[in-house]
């Protein structure tokens, strides 16, 4: 079997993130991410579920993720998964939309899996001069490009991708975000919001696409992660997130973003690391 391979770069001047993994055969279950995700298929095919419709990736395939928007995949074949993508938090993404179309506003992807030949031409070579850490503004142009003929083709505001939702959700959501360091109930989410324990579940995992607990751990799991990207040992960011131990924390981490706690870590120490080298030699 074909070994996996896990990689990650951070480049500054883009300020997104891009990753490529190989040989993948874990599954993922339903969880969501606060920034966007456009993804690659490079090798493989998978069953993926969003926002409660399912669809079959294959090689060539693009994905777009919105914030919020969950998700999950498993194999549908006997192979492995080569997939590359990238992460662009909201802030970045407004200040690449501004660039390109003047109004300072979020988009929301209509689509979730498309195969566009175009879109492809300014993914792939983008992907590689990030991977390869190019200095070059090529790269700029591409993403800038890439968001572009994005926004034209399968664009639309934001809201209009947020499913309808009911306050109390709203409400569940706010209790767990302001409280997710604290060991939380159900039942103290229910008197918070005035729902019962079984309208909670089913109103909750209607319009989020997962249960509360699952929203929990992801917030839990996004704080971590700033955590970890400012240099905070794993076992301190799993006692700092509510997490009951550091297992548990490294299990959860490892499942949804497909890296241990350590390995997304030392991205972050690599890249302070190369800036005080840069540092010293200017001085």
């Amino acid at each position: 079997m074909k070994k996996e391979i896990r990689t990650v770069v951070y480049d500054e001047g883009l300020r997104i993130e891009a990753y490529h993994f190989e040989g993948i055969v874990q599954l993922f279950p339903n969880h969501f991410h606060e920034y966007y995700v456009i993804g690659f298929v490079e090798r493989g095919e998978r069953c993926l579920s969003c926002k409660n419709r399912e669809f079959e990736i294959k090689k060539g395939d693009v994905v777009l993720f919105n914030p919020g928007d969950n998700h999950g995949c498993v194999q549908s074949d006997e192979g492995t998964l080569d997939y590359r993508g990238f992460n662009i938090s909201r802030e970045v993404m407004l200040d690449l939309v501004e660039d390109v179309t003047g109004k300072r506003q979020l988009p929301g992807f209509s689509q979730t899996v498309i195969s566009d030949g175009e879109i492809n031409c300014y993914l792939h070579p983008l992907h590689e001069l990030v991977m390869n850490g190019s200095a070059e503004f090529d790269k700029e142009e591409h993403l800038l490009l890439l968001i572009s003929l994005l926004i034209q083709r399968y664009g639309q505001p934001f809201e209009n991708c947020i499913p309808p939702c009911r306050e109390e959700i709203e409400q569940a959501c706010r209790f767990m975000e302001q409280h997710f360091t604290e060991h939380i109930y159900l039942e103290q989410i229910c008197y918070h919001v005035g729902l019962s324990k079984s309208t909670l579940l089913r109103a909750f995992t209607k319009s989020k696409g997962v249960t509360p607990y699952n929203y929990l751990e992801n917030v839990r799991i996004g704080e971590a992660k700033k955590l970890l990207e400012q240099g905070t040992l794993p076992i301190e960011a799993a006692l700092r997130t509510g997490f009951s131990d550091q297992s548990h924390f490294t299990n959860y981490f490892g499942r949804f973003i497909g890296l241990s706690p350590g390995m997304y870590g030392e991205i972050f120490a690599d890249r302070a690391e190369a800036g005080d080298k840069t540092d010293g030699n200017e001085a």
